[in-house]
């Protein structure tokens, strides 16, 4: 395995255990370390620059997050994404982006609207440049935003709790060919329901949304499946 990974950067308020697994976690997110790689201990603290204690605690706690599975007698392997695990997510991701939208467009405020506007126009620029990995960021950004102005803390705690696992399925989707143009135009047209108070509209644009998003992810991994065939 080529190096992939870098040293870590020490962090004055983290432990150092706990930037060894988000670094490991971050990679698995991005596809760095894809699905099915196995994962050595030796060779990933060589990369970070670390001993192996943290490596493997990093890799336990994966485990318990999903992330890593544990095959006997062969090592951690990165855990793959299969049909039902895309489904769970995406079912819960639907519901709850549809009550956030549904929400907002009933309590969001004009900074708030104005905070939506300006991250459009970033993810604009994202589609732009073909920026995926700032798209990303800014993806998440936005779905933050809505969230917020949804004025739910509950709802909001939920979706933290899904927040890595929907990480890696937003990465994955918006890597397909031609899914960020099209997020983008799902993006803007929520925009205007909510800006419009039109809860309903809102909240099926909200589910169109994450069924197009799943519906991606279910075709690249065929396409994987067909390659592998």
């Amino acid at each position: 395995m080529t190096r992939r990974l870098f040293p870590v950067t020490l962090d004055n308020y983290k432990p150092l255990r706990e930037i060894v697994f988000e670094t490991l976690r971050e990679a698995i997110i991005s596809a760095t370390l894809r699905p099915g790689e196995r994962l050595m201990e030796i060779q990933l603290a060589e990369e970070m620059g670390v001993s192996r204690t943290p490596v493997r605690e990093a890799i336990r706690k994966l485990e318990l997050e999903g992330f890593v599975v544990m095959i006997p007698r062969k090592g951690a392997y990165v855990a793959g994404i299969s049909m039902k695990d895309i489904a769970d997510v995406f079912e819960i991701r639907a519901a709850l982006e549809a009550l956030a939208a549904g929400l907002a467009a009933e309590r969001i405020t004009e900074e708030e609207l104005e905070q939506l506007e300006r991250i459009l126009v970033k993810i604009g620029e994202c589609v732009k440049d073909n920026d995926l990995e700032k798209l990303v960021e800014v993806d998440t950004e936005f779905h933050e935003a809505l969230f917020k102005a949804s004025r739910n803390e509950r709802l909001a705690q939920i979706v933290s709790n899904l927040r890595e696992q929907i990480q890696r399925f937003r990465q994955a989707s918006l890597s397909t060919p031609g899914r960020m143009k099209f997020a983008f135009e799902e993006h803007k047209k929520i925009v205007e329901a909510v800006s419009e108070r039109n809860v309903e509209r809102a909240q099926a644009l909200a589910i169109e949304h994450i069924e197009n998003a799943e519906n991606s992810m279910l075709d690249m991994l065929k396409e994987d499946e067909d390659m592998e065939k």
